[in-house]
């Protein structure tokens, strides 16, 4: 397993194709912006090194037999999907913010069980192809993005229907030695900080897609593809001089990129699915539910750093022992726990897939990132609340550091007598950059949109809930008789 300086050495070899702010980066591993969300990424490097945090952060490859980093991992009980949501809770816990490795390992696991099943059906080699690459990925531990959000242009047209064929990633030739494809994938967690990423469709196909049922494999910095660094709210702070307090949270971040694929090549043993509509379907609805399991874990440990930072501003406002105040701090941990419970209870129901790797119980799951579109905004809400204001009225560190204004903002921004006006500062730009900042991006929006959109997840509680079954037990303790 790669050390954390190692993972960062790795990242300098690549020769990534990464544009901000509408300049072309030349070291993203060094740019001001990214480095936040570089440092996220390593903490998954760096806690697997540790030996509190082995039995959470590493497991064993039913590949090779090798301890592996877990992230990397093919699920291969319950209990590997159990730990997987607590070392989410964990990361989330030392980042307060996006780890961003998450999406390639729910990748990871929907493709393993579902080139399995195509391959049953169609004679394809898909299954071999991806164990030979994945057992490669978790010899090198690599970091893997997963790239499944198609920009789909006409939300009201089928990808074949679209006035410009682009809108969904599709295959634009096919060759003896491989297919070129050609497109976008948006909102790309972590792909700067990535060495692969793993393309899938985003939804079930018709006959007539036939070119944009496709999964397959690349370097990230492939010939052809390129990256344009999405914003986010206060991301320019990372610019200012000495920043510091104004970050809120200085050293870790997560972020998102529009991922473009101009004609790229890609070799048969990388391919995963060409053509095959009938498993687009399938694939799209496995990473959706692992991926809405994982949000019971990622969520729910950044939720803990809120609440706590959010106890901190009572304590140094004076007023922990307000009743109201206490209770609202109960009803935050309240609901963090409700979506901790949900991506807990997925995974205690989850099965052995036919390929032999553990699948998350799918209705559960939906349920759990049904709850996570709401209870963060809750808790934010209250965060907010408690905090005060001044949370978004403070100001700047440059301010602060000024010698004339320093003296007035220690006066009257003064809390309890016994906690500086800093360390209060400090909190309360953490708050913000949770709630309001570019850790909301990952907390609030992804929360809402992350995984698939709300009904998105009706729909498949709808589809998952069994109702004619609920009628039958209705009719069975009310007596109703059957018809002859």
């Amino acid at each position: 397993m790669k050390t954390r300086e190692e993972y960062i050495e790795s990242l300098k070899k690549l020769d990534l194709q990464v544009y901000l702010l509408g300049e072309k980066v030349d070291d993203p591993t060094g740019h001001p912006v990214i480095v936040p969300s570089l440092n996220s990424v390593a903490m998954t490097y760096e806690l697997a090194q540790l030996p509190e945090y082995e039995d959470l952060m590493t497991a064993t490859s039913n590949l090779t037999g090798e301890k592996i980093n877990r992230f990397t991992h093919l699920h291969q009980s319950t209990d590997d999907l159990l730990k997987k949501v607590k070392m989410q809770r964990l990361l989330g816990q030392k980042t307060a913010s996006c780890f961003q490795r998450c999406v390639g390992m729910d990748a990871a696991n929907a493709v393993y069980s579902t080139t399995y099943e195509c391959d049953k059906a169609h004679g394809t080699s898909y299954f071999e192809n991806f164990k030979k690459y994945w057992e490669r990925i978790q010899k090198e531990d690599l970091v893997v993005d997963g790239a499944m959000t198609d920009p789909k242009g006409d939300r009201g047209l089928s990808p074949s229907q679209q006035e410009d064929p682009d809108m969904y990633l599709r295959v634009v030739e096919r060759r003896a030695d491989g297919i070129v494809v050609r497109g976008s994938k948006a909102h790309q967690t972590g792909i700067v900080n990535s060495h692969e990423v793993i393309v899938m469709p985003t939804v079930a196909m018709r006959p007539e897609d036939k070119d944009y049922a496709v999964a397959f494999s690349l370097p990230a910095d492939a010939p052809g593809i390129f990256m344009i660094y999405g914003r986010q709210s206060c991301d320019t702070r990372k610019l200012e001089p000495n920043a510091d307090i104004d970050l809120g949270n200085k050293n870790f971040g997560g972020h998102e990129a529009l991922m473009i694929f101009e004609d790229v090549f890609v070799p048969n043993e990388r391919i995963f699915l060409n053509g095959e509509t009938d498993f687009a379907g399938m694939l799209v609805e496995r990473f959706a539910s692992y991926h809405r399991q994982s949000y019971g874990g990622c969520k729910v440990g950044v939720g803990d750093v809120l609440i706590g930072a959010t106890a901190l501003a009572a304590d140094y406002n004076g007023v922990p022992k307000a009743s109201h105040i206490k209770d609202k701090l109960i009803e935050m941990n309240h609901l963090n726990e409700s979506l901790y419970s949900c991506g807990i209870a997925c995974s205690c129901e989850g099965c052995q897939m036919e390929a032999g790797n553990y699948y998350v119980d799918a209705l559960l799951a939906n349920v759990c990132k049904q709850n996570i579109t709401r209870l963060p905004y809750e808790i934010t809400r209250l965060a907010e609340d408690i905090a005060g204001g001044l949370m978004v009225t403070m100001p700047s560190q440059q301010d602060y550091d000024n010698e004339k204004l320093k003296p007035y903002i220690d006066k009257y921004l003064k809390g309890i007598a016994d906690v500086s006006t800093e360390d209060r500062m400090r909190v309360l730009r953490l708050i913000e950059n949770i709630t309001l900042g570019t850790a909301a991006v990952g907390y609030r929006t992804e929360s809402m949109h992350g995984a698939g959109s709300p009904q998105a997840q009706r729909v498949m509680i709808g589809r998952q809930a069994n109702m004619e079954h609920k009628k039958e037990l209705a009719k069975t303790i009310a007596g109703v008789k059957k018809k002859k």
